[in-house]
């Protein structure tokens, strides 16, 4: 069952490096071994970071076991719920698609997705800090919807059946070795190695499953006349349709078999979807040489608009040691992802930034909606990520003297090419082709000396350098209005100054828009490290470290951070000879780390933008093909006396384990302060500049952490073991820029002193029947309430509701999160159960404020007001909503109010899995096989939950559930594992 460890800082995993200070096996103790004994076990096994023991929240053993046989295809899904202070989010089912996670609560608010980017944590494979995606390209979009380009979680390349452990620090002293990379958390992925027991190891993984498609209610005009019937009752003259407002087309007619008749549009939305993985993975070698080599195959189909995930993988690990005391090791990681996205009309128009007329929407009738789906099938939208990632190492050797060089290079490329038909577009058609890329390559020195002072005083000194280059790119180009539907050009490769094909014969001139960027990022890291340890009872460890950043300004290029950590083994002070006892140990640390700038303007100070945004868009390059740069009006100004950012983090811990019942709890109270963040405030009106960019903004992130785990039955027959894991943490913004107290930011308010993911809400208590009901002068932003309009609480008392009695209510983040993960063997049986919940988190149903607001949204010309096939769905509870006057003014359904402020609090059946260990059975027959085991598996098998709407998990950053978002499926599989 899961073991508490010591964890060493594994910073530089190395394929067939075994760490020489700790197992990460269950069931094995911890063994200190000498960098000289190390040496005659096999090759590698001293790795500088592994010397200094750091305490991390480590992947249950057997959860990994059983989840590596699970279709999940990104590292996130394998995460959610399976560490302590890391939370998960997965607010689409659609393959593929961005999966954002929180360390340790959110360093800043989310107010766009850019903010989102700016929060998540470093992912380190096989000591590779992964480079991920840049949030630049938003600049381009008029809507913070999906980025540019495929948008493919870069996660999903990794390979969980090669994972042989997944940590997460959360030690700052462990997460300030990578400097301000992991400014928030660091997820630390170490491979599998290869076995140095000359011996060739084969493992093959694979399995096939069906994506359940979803049982829906669906509904046509007829329902939909019925539920408006009740509006024009109550607020028209004889509750004639034709009074107060005019009619939508699409539902005045009732012989209109389009709207009126079957509604079977679901026959074609939805679908049962194939996933399948095959995994192979080949490893040889002895203690002098060995090598590991996997390739694989996995797909991931969704159950809504033949959405799919392709990834393609081959992994490559050598390690030589030519001589006693040289050492080579390298590896490479190479994937291939190919997405099939989604067919949303939402996701389209906001990348298109063109509405077209929406006065009537798609038919619920699957001959109609059929046809509409054909002209999809006429163009194309093809999205390609290519990833590549590895590393060569060179070791030297000499008694206690060790020197490690590294090279380490992360890339991917993305590829998104897009023809619409015209029939999609009122008779405008529509190309648009992306390539981009990300890259990040490091240079790393480490020299460590081991000093055995005596027997029981020993001395670890590190030493170290790095140098990291981040480049981030991307080309862009659309157009519209080609001449016909069957030229379909690539904007980026044709030469237009070789010939005018494109201005003349495929696309006008003036609605060819081409866009390219490039950011980089230079950042330099010197650093020191010194671990005591005394008698194996105190370990106290100190790390210098000074980084210099290329998006720092020139007067603030470096910083210094410290960081101390100490461990106190309890029991081998005082219980050495208690056997009962297994671990005791309490936990110390406290440090910083710097956070580094995304963007590479800040270190220029002022400066000028292409931004002319005559088309509506956010960022524009010039007029007419030429090209303008302007200051930066729209942006927001930049200034100097722009310093570091920084967090600030204390931790306490502790670790309790006895023999009995292998009963263990871990324990982790901590506060983080992320300290002279920049942040966008409305200022230089005068100058003509609608904001500028301000350090100065403080968050404070506490909480605590619990694991509990325990083996109530432990018997040769039957066997039970339980682990349940609990996570709290609260955020508090501490300080605004100027000193300021409060900052409006769109339908936001930042207040110092409250929350950061909070919503800003009127209070709903109910509706005026009468006028006589509204008090005498009570008016909404200047306009006079009447019978039929909501009832919004007057909080100041001064007879007018506007945005002074909007209150902050609610939390988009969960004020507990965790799972419960549970493991049955019932002799050659075993049956794992893991559950996922969230306590204490509200969402705003956007979904039903847009149902109920149709007066306002019928026909109009934004994205709240665009019905997906998915409008003809019964979805809800209509009758907790009262009937409020849609033609009002006051707009009496938003959504900004808490009559919509919905409990999403779940409790999550996530997981099944059945298996069967048919070892014995083959082994008579073929002596090679080492094991064999045969499973099936159910996931997603059931949610409790009181939210009414689809799932209360599949919602963004904002909290706002619009109700377009793919849900995730319940997927059966059946799998077979053998290991030769």
């Amino acid at each position: 069952m899961y073991m508490i460890k010591k964890r060493c800082l594994s910073g530089l995993v190395v394929l067939g490096w075994s760490c020489a200070c700790c197992s990460l096996v269950s069931g094995q103790d911890n063994k200190q071994l000498s960098p000289s004994d190390s040496l005659k076990l096999q090759i590698g096994t001293v790795k500088l970071d592994s010397i200094f023991q750091i305490k991390a929240s480590q992947v249950n053993p057997v959860e990994i076991k059983k989840q590596s046989l699970l279709p999940y295809t990104s590292l996130q899904q394998y995460l959610k719920g399976n560490n302590t202070g890391l939370y998960v989010t997965e607010p689409s089912g659609e393959p593929g698609t961005k999966q954002p996670m929180y360390f340790r609560g959110v360093s800043r608010p989310l107010l766009s997705d850019i903010d989102v980017f700016q929060n998540q944590p470093l992912v380190v494979v096989d000591g590779i800090p992964l480079v991920g995606e840049h949030p630049f390209a938003y600049a381009v979009q008029t809507y913070d919807l999906e980025r540019i380009g495929p948008a493919t979680n870069l996660f999903a390349n990794i390979n969980i059946d090669m994972v042989k452990s997944i940590e997460v620090l959360k030690d700052v002293a462990a997460m300030a070795m990578y400097g301000p990379n992991a400014a928030n958390g660091a997820i630390v992925v170490q491979t599998k190695e290869p076995k140095a027991d000359k011996t060739n190891r084969i493992a093959v993984n694979m399995y096939t499953g069906l994506a359940q498609r979803p049982q829906v209610t669906t509904i046509n005009g007829e329902y939909e006349n019925k539920f408006r019937k009740q509006f024009y009752d109550l607020y028209t003259s004889n509750g004639r349709y034709d009074d107060g407002d005019s009619y939508p087309v699409y539902l005045s007619d009732s012989l209109n078999m389009n709207y009126f008749g079957k509604s079977d549009w679901s026959d074609s939305y939805y679908n049962n979807g194939l996933v399948y993985n095959l995994n192979a993975n080949l490893s040889g070698g002895g203690p002098r040489a060995n090598f590991q080599f996997a390739a694989g195959s996995t797909q991931d189909k969704g159950v809504a608009e033949k959405v799919k995930l392709n990834k393609y993988y081959a992994l490559f690990g050598l390690n030589m040691r030519p001589l006693t005391w040289l050492t080579f090791s390298m590896q490479a990681n190479i994937s291939r992802l190919d997405r099939n996205r989604n067919l949303n009309m939402r996701d389209r128009f906001a990348q298109l930034a063109y509405f077209p007329d929406l006065s009537a929407p798609l038919s619920p009738n699957k001959e109609v909606y059929n046809e509409y789906l054909s002209y999809y099938k006429k163009g194309f939208d093809n999205n390609k990520t290519n990833v590549v990632q590895g590393y060569g190492k060179l070791q030297l050797d000499f008694g206690n003297f060790h020197f490690l060089t590294t090279g380490m290079v992360d890339y991917n490329e993305g590829y998104r090419d897009q023809f619409y038909h015209s029939k999609l577009m009122e008779s405008n058609n529509f190309a648009s082709n992306y390539y981009g890329y990300n890259q990040r390559a490091i240079f790393e020195n480490k020299a460590y000396y081991d000093w055995k002072i005596d027997a029981k005083n020993n001395l670890n000194l590190l030493i170290g350098n790095s140098l990291q280059w981040d480049t981030y790119r991307y080309n862009y180009a659309y157009a519209y209005k080609g001449v016909n539907d069957f030229i379909k050009v690539n904007l980026l490769e044709d030469d237009m100054n070789a010939s005018n094909y494109l201005e003349a014969t495929a696309y006008p001139k003036a609605l060819i828009f081409k866009f390219l960027d490039r950011i980089r990022h230079n950042l330099v890291s010197f650093y020191g490290r010194a671990n005591y340890n005394y008698d194996k009872k105190v370990d106290v460890s100190l790390l210098l470290r000074t980084d210099g950043s290329s998006n720092a300004q020139p007067d603030a290029r470096w910083i210094f951070t410290p960081s101390l950590s100490a461990n106190w083994n309890i029991k081998n002070s005082y219980f050495i000879s208690n056997n009962s006892l297994k671990d005791l140990t309490a936990r110390f640390s406290i440090g910083r780390i710097g956070v580094s700038n995304v963007f590479d303007d800040f270190a220029q100070g002022p400066n000028y933008v292409a931004q002319m945004g005559f088309t509506g868009n956010q960022l524009i390059a010039g007029y007419n093909a030429i090209a303008g740069l302007v200051r930066p009006y729209e942006s927001g100004w930049v200034g100097y006396n722009i310093p570091w950012a920084y967090t600030d983090q204390g931790n306490l811990g502790l670790d309790y384990a006895v023999e009995k019942k292998n009963f263990h709890v871990s324990l982790d109270v901590y506060m983080k302060q992320t300290k002279n963040q920049l942040i966008n405030i409305p200022s230089y009106s005068e100058y003509g500049y609608k904001s500028s960019y301000m350090a100065g903004m403080d968050v404070q992130n506490t909480g605590v952490e619990l694991t509990v785990g325990l083996d109530p039955i432990q018997s040769d027959r039957f066997k039970w073991s339980t682990a349940l894991n609990v996570s709290h943490n609260q955020n508090k913004l501490k300080a605004l820029p100027n000193g300021l107290e409060q900052l409006v930011m769109g339908n936001s308010l930042l207040e110092v002193g409250k929350s950061l993911d909070q919503y800003w809400l009127l209070s709903n208590t109910g509706i005026y029947k009468t006028d006589a009901e509204v008090p005498k002068g009570m008016t909404y932003n200047s306009i006079q309430l009447h019978a039929g309009d909501p009832i919004w609480k007057d909080q100041n008392g001064d007879n007018r509701i506007d945005d002074s009695d909007r209150t902050l209510q609610g939390h988009r983040l969960p004020l507990l999160f965790g799972n419960w993960f549970n493991n049955f063997v019932l002799g050659k049986w075993d049956l794992g159960i893991n559950m996922y919940y969230n306590i204490g988190r509200e969402l705003i149903n956007q979904e039903m404020a847009t149902r109920f607001d149709f007066i306002n949204n019928e026909g109009a010309k934004k994205l709240d007001a665009i019905k997906e096939i998915t409008y003809w769905e019964k979805r809800g509870d209509y009758s907790k909503y009262p009937l409020y006057n849609p033609w009002s003014s006051v707009i009496p359904y938003q959504a900004d109010q808490d009559l919509f402020l919905e409990n999403a609090s779940f409790l999550k059946i996530r997981a099944i899995t059945l298996g069967y260990d048919l070892t014995s059975l083959l082994g008579g027959r073929q002596q090679r096989i080492q094991r064999a085991y045969a499973y099936v598996s159910a996931n997603n098998v059931a949610t409790i939950t009181s939210y009414s709407g689809v799932d209360p998990e599949i919602v963004d950053y904002t909290g706002y559930d619009i109700g377009s978002k793919m849900q995730i499926p319940r997927i059966y599989t059946l799998g077979i594992k053998v290991d030769f």
